[in-house]
């Protein structure tokens, strides 16, 4: 099996369908090739590797996107990591713990977009 199918398979998994097919409908002849990328290199590589389950990949790509402030990818990342099992608390707790090395305005952006996403996630 290679990289692209493995990738779709676990970005599917991990996102939901929903997520996956939007983006990939979303995708013009411009962002395809960005798309691909991601499905083979970050769903395919990275997140089929053994030495992390996938709940504790998903903690860490919420502490890096708070860091990097990019709460819309955040928002997608949270819903996936509610879907690999992660609890509300174990997300709080993640995105508190951010705060003291990210910073509170880049904690609170995650915040927000934490609330968003679990309110609708039980929706």
């Amino acid at each position: 099996m290679n990289n692209k199918k493995t990738g779709l398979e676990m970005r599917r998994q991990v996102m939901g369908d929903e997520f996956v097919d939007r983006a990939l409908g979303n995708a013009t002849d411009f962002t395809q090739p960005l798309q691909d990328f991601v499905n083979e290199h970050a769903w395919g590589g990275v997140w089929n590797r053994e030495g992390l389950p996938l709940k504790t990949r998903s903690l860490i790509t919420l502490a890096t996107l708070t860091a990097l402030k990019c709460p819309q990818e955040l928002k997608g990342h949270l819903r996936g990591a509610l879907n690999n099992g992660c609890s509300v608390e174990e997300i709080r707790e993640a995105l508190l713990h951010c705060a003291v090395y990210a910073g509170v305005p880049a904690a609170i952006d995650a915040f927000r977009a934490a609330q968003e996403v679990i309110d609708s996630y039980d929706a």
